[in-house]
């Protein structure tokens, strides 16, 4: 009786250990299971991607701003080239009217100064000068308009290339050499060269250019850009122009058109021309003489070849 109950007793003793380890073992998952409940992140990412999109958005508000500080620097720096260009234009031209008036000042005083010289040289001609004025007599005639005579049956135009006319006076010479040829209705024969003696149509070298209409507007549509070398002394044109065109009872006609006279010596050119243009047994020259003057330089360098040259024509003549 004794040694069974102590079996049963055993048995009960093991049993509640059993059941006590799993009762233990059921509150120890159940603790875990408590401490590492998972966490909802849901909120948490929704308030991220919201903060995101707000920075999202002032970067590109930054963005913006920063375009339209761009835009505005580079207008501010178009508007500052801008006005530095219109203040250069501005100072050119101020520059450029100020010039202006200096040299109308120096043109109307030298205009003075020149008229004053002209007069002295007229009253101070030399006794060759004298001389060869000795035969000029002033006479009413019908062949003759404005004191020039407009009976030449040949013309002869001896032009000053040199930059100064071609600079200042060429439109006006383009007017007088179509009112020259104007005042002859029709002529035998046209020559056009400059003062080195050079022609303006070298097809025509040693000819007569025939006169037509046609040609006379070929004369002048080839004049408006002649723009060959010139030394401004008409001793070359005049010489070319008597040697190689006089022919006996031919009546020709020079005119001489020029603005200043370089040259050395104004009475070695009236020597060299009064031998070659020499006169005939009746007192006539092989040719007869016309100058057209273009006082176009007004400098202080220029003013006494202005002079002489006045002075050479009026003698020429």
């Amino acid at each position: 009786m004794k040694r069974s109950r102590r079996e049963i007793e055993g048995v009960s003793l093991s049993f509640l250990d059993v059941i006590s380890c799993g009762f233990g073992a059921l509150i120890l998952l159940l603790v875990l299971t408590k401490v590492f409940e998972p966490v909802i992140l849901d909120d948490t990412v929704e308030n991220l991607q919201g903060y995101l999109a707000e920075l999202q958005e002032q970067l590109e508000q930054l963005r913006g701003e920063t375009r339209v500080l761009n835009r505005d620097m580079i207008r501010k720096d178009d508007l500052e080239e801008d006005t530095m260009a219109l203040q250069k234009t501005l100072n050119e031209r101020l520059a450029s009217l100020e010039e202006q008036k200096r040299n109308l000042l120096a043109a109307q005083q030298l205009s003075s100064r020149v008229e004053d010289q002209l007069i002295s040289a007229k009253q101070t001609l030399t006794e060759e000068m004298k001389r060869l004025l000795a035969n000029y007599q002033h006479t009413l005639d019908e062949s003759k308009i404005g004191g020039i005579p407009v009976d030449a049956e040949y013309v002869i135009f001896i032009i000053d290339t040199s930059g100064s006319m071609f600079a200042n006076a060429w439109p006006l010479v383009l007017d007088k050499v179509s009112e020259t040829l104007a005042l002859y209705p029709r002529l035998k024969g046209i020559q056009v060269m400059n003062d080195m003696g050079n022609y303006m149509f070298p097809e025509y070298a040693g000819e007569w250019i025939p006169d037509t209409d046609a040609r006379r507007r070929s004369i002048n549509d080839r004049l408006q850009f002649w723009n060959v070398f010139s030394n401004s002394s008409p001793v070359e044109g005049i010489t070319t122009a008597i040697a190689t065109y006089y022919e006996p009872g031919k009546k020709i006609s020079l005119y001489i058109f020029g603005d200043d006279f370089s040259g050395r010596s104004v009475q070695r050119v009236v020597d060299t021309v009064d031998r070659i243009n020499r006169e005939d047994d009746k007192g006539e020259r092989l040719v007869r003489i016309h100058a057209i003057g273009f006082p176009v330089l007004f400098t202080n360098a220029t003013q006494n070849n202005i002079i002489r040259f006045s002075i050479l024509m009026r003698i020429l003549c």
